[in-house]
């Protein structure tokens, strides 16, 4: 199972957690209405009776207002995890992915500069440049706006802008570089005691798998460390990083 597939399955759980949670709040809205109904209206209250019985109507609305909310917070969560297009190294196809990514930065960044070489240039006119600007793939909007002055002072794409995203193009060459050593790199098993230790580069993981549950200190020291435990794959694991490779090393001399 990929990443990809991995992101669609926890999406759809908090969906359904989301749904049931509507209908929780709907059946409690339903309830606390029909004992709503049993009271007429501006009817004092009678005895402890009566006060506990509306106290209950309070708390089930309660229950009704407390899982609309936990349906909202469900619903966020599945909307967060459909729309992260964040590129991880343990994608199957992050190397395909890496190089989409930067094909369209510096796409970007080359109609960025030209349009700004064109719409500053000082012989060329208005109705010149707008047509090359469209000729660039600009919409009508887009070299519009190039024509506004923006808070810097300046017609054209901002400096800032074309920094950060150069900055961005030279983030995404480091990633793909690494990501290509790791997709080239075989996996390596080896055992400290009686645990077996995977390096697993393809999914970019440093993996425990143990004879049983570890005791709790030993679980503390793993959280520590960076571990977490990966019910799909069975064991402890951590980025395989600086961190993650001391304490492994660290424990081989024990």
């Amino acid at each position: 199972m990929d990443r990809d597939e991995r992101q669609r399955i926890c999406a759809e759980r908090y969906r359904t957690l989301s749904q049931k949670a509507v209908q929780k709040a709907e059946d409690a809205y339903q309830r606390s209405k029909s004992m709503s109904d049993a009271i007429p209206m501006g009817q004092p209250i009678h005895g402890a009776a009566d006060r506990k019985y509306r106290e209950k109507i309070w708390n089930t609305m309660g229950q009704s207002v407390k899982h609309s909310e936990k349906a909202g917070y469900f619903a966020e969560k599945a909307s967060s995890v459909e729309n992260n297009t964040s590129i991880y190294l343990d994608d199957d196809n992050a190397v395909e992915k890496l190089e989409n990514k930067l094909k369209e930065l510096e796409r970007v960044q080359e109609t960025m500069k030209a349009a700004n070489k064109i719409i500053r240039s000082k012989k060329t006119s208005e109705v010149e440049k707008h047509d090359k600007l469209v000729e660039l793939g600009l919409t009508e909007s887009q070299v519009s706006e190039l024509f506004v002055s923006n808070c810097f002072g300046e017609i054209g794409f901002a400096s800032c802008t074309i920094t950060n995203n150069g900055a961005n193009i030279r983030r995404i060459k480091q990633q793909l570089e690494k990501a290509r050593t790791m997709k080239s790199m075989e996996n390596k098993e080896y055992s400290i005691g009686d645990i077996d230790v995977v390096e697993n580069y393809s999914e970019n993981r440093i993996q425990l798998f143990f004879d049983g549950k570890p005791d709790e200190a030993v679980r503390n020291e793993l959280k520590r460390n960076g571990f977490r435990w990966s019910g799909i794959n069975g064991c402890w694991q951590a980025y395989i990083n600086y961190s993650s490779k001391l304490f492994i090393k660290k424990n081989q001399g024990k």
